[in-house]
């Protein structure tokens, strides 16, 4: 017996309408990862932008440091014989730039940075602990590749408050500064509300011009050095929060947004207990009101 007509006209409108709608369904997936891809190429070209902005500068600083432009050594020797100086005649000035130089150290970050790479191994975020050494260390290596191929000589002043070997340019501690306090800020973004990542960045900025200011009050680096180390190391970031941004993007994630960190997913794994909202003045007064004796309800 041979089915009849209407059922096999029946069976090839459902085969039919099947193979559209696999058709429509496979052309805007095609069109949802041809946008991806779209996007994820502007965000690169983006970056690439960036980066070439920040090196230009760098590349600059670097050919009048090498050409010895005079208006820029003029100022370099002018900051030097400035500050140290002041340095010299105000011992607290000098414990003050100690200190800061000793923050911005390489064991003090070795030290930070094996406490956080640790912790976020513990937190089961082995990526962003990879790169947070990769980006720690990379960027030590360059500094030290820069300064052997530039090879400029330390400042030299009568009564050194301090003594440093090694090159000059760019300043390692500017560098590190920039890097390491851009990355503590990209990785704990996530796990800080509003008003914390405002006092966070803050505190980066206030770090980092402070250490940069230590290393010329104390004769370590020229101003230039210290420039040429900040633009270095600004560069260095934005070259690895891409390189961070296109390994999500191959993953499925969004790419990276400074403002809201690396992985604001993994938010709750990067601290174990939200920080506290810093209290409004008003309420600290009102706080600070209710503790007086006497400032309670009186019961007989």
């Amino acid at each position: 017996m041979f089915p009849a007509p209407g059922h096999c006209l029946s069976t090839f409108r459902v085969k039919v309408g099947l193979l559209g709608r696999g058709r429509g369904h496979s052309e805007g997936v095609k069109g949802a990862m041809g946008g991806s891809d779209a996007r994820f190429g502007v965000r690169t070209v983006l970056a690439l932008m960036s980066l070439t902005l920040v090196a230009i500068p760098f590349g600059l600083v670097l050919f009048l440091v090498q050409d010895k432009w005079s208006p820029l050594l003029s100022a370099d020797n002018g900051l030097r014989d400035g500050l140290h100086r002041f340095t010299t005649e105000h011992p607290w000035f000098a414990g003050v730039m100690r200190f800061l130089s000793t923050v911005g150290s390489a064991p003090v970050y070795f030290v930070v940075f094996a406490v956080v790479t640790g912790w976020l191994l513990y937190r089961r975020l082995p990526r962003l602990a990879a790169f947070a050494v990769v980006a720690e260390v990379g960027g030590a290596v360059l500094n030290q590749v820069v300064k052997t191929l530039v090879h400029r000589a330390r400042p030299i002043v009568v009564d050194p408050v301090a003594h440093f070997s090694g090159m000059s340019f760019p300043s390692g501690h500017a560098q590190s500064a920039v890097v390491s306090y851009s990355f503590l800020l990209l990785v704990f973004l996530p796990a800080m509300s509003i008003s914390w990542r405002r006092i966070a960045a803050g505190v980066a900025v206030v770090m980092v011009l402070g250490i940069g200011v230590s290393r010329v009050a104390l004769s370590a680096h020229y101003a230039s050095d210290v420039l040429a180390g900040y633009i270095l190391g600004a560069a260095w970031v934005i070259a690895m929060t891409a390189t961070f941004s296109a390994w999500r993007r191959e993953r499925g994630r969004n790419g990276v947004r400074p403002s809201e960190g690396l992985a604001p997913e993994d938010a709750a794994r990067l601290t174990p207990a939200a920080l506290p909202e810093p209290r409004p003045a008003a309420d600290r007064e009102s706080a600070a009101d209710a503790t007086r004796p006497g400032s309670g309800d009186s019961r007989q």
